[in-house]
């Protein structure tokens, strides 16, 4: 997984008010959760800000990361878990870190990446991506930028689901029902099967 470098700062003035105030200076309020436990046993969270220039890299990309966060000159190791944006402007909000280290085994969806040219599209079909990404777990340094998966055998009608697939040091998540691509019949590929179909009547006729 590539690696990308923030800074933050503690937040020490909590609340909704508080969060307005930063937002308008151009700081994101962001949660860092970890090994911390509360009371209850629930995973306990660290607040911080990291202004929204330095977020933007990492927020509006299709890569994932694993990022360094300087916090106040305190280092932590994390991925991104959760990201908030406002229903109407679409602005970000909130940001929620899973803080990892190399044991611990982390859960994250991986995007899918077809190659090869399936045999159903060279017949006139259409290559239909049903998810574009796949969830796996594994600790962070065997969890690869993508997952690769080859369609070359790929009739029309046919379709791959994730219980077909396997990533060695990877545990697949995703349920293997879902159906992870397929190609689909279109009318070009009808009226082909049509044509083709008519010459071998005409064919079995002159016989």
């Amino acid at each position: 997984m590539k690696e990308i470098n923030v800074s933050g700062q503690v937040r020490t003035d909590l609340g909704k008010k508080a969060s307005k105030l930063l937002r308008k200076e151009g700081l994101i309020p962001c949660n860092l959760y970890g090994e911390a436990r509360n009371e209850k046993g629930l995973p306990e969270a660290f607040s911080f800000v990291i202004p929204m220039v330095d977020l933007r890299k990492l927020v509006y990309t299709p890569h994932i990361y694993v990022v360094n966060i300087d916090i106040d000159g305190k280092a932590h190791k994390a991925i991104l878990k959760e990201l908030q944006f406002h229903p109407v402007t679409d602005a970000l909000l909130h940001v929620d870190f899973y803080e990892i280290n190399e044991e611990k085994d982390i859960t994250v969806g991986i995007p899918v990446k077809l190659t090869g040219l399936a045999q159903g599209v060279r017949d006139g079909g259409r290559m239909n991506l049903s998810i574009r990404k796949i969830n796996v777990r594994a600790p962070y340094k065997r969890i690869p930028e993508q997952l690769e998966i080859d369609v070359t055998p790929l009739q029309i009608g046919k379709s791959i689901k994730v219980g077909q697939l396997n990533f060695e040091g990877l545990e697949i998540v995703t349920s293997k029902e879902v159906i992870v691509c397929s190609v689909k019949m279109t009318r070009a590929a009808v009226a082909a099967a049509a044509v083709s179909d008519q010459g071998e009547q005409q064919e079995n006729k002159g016989e």
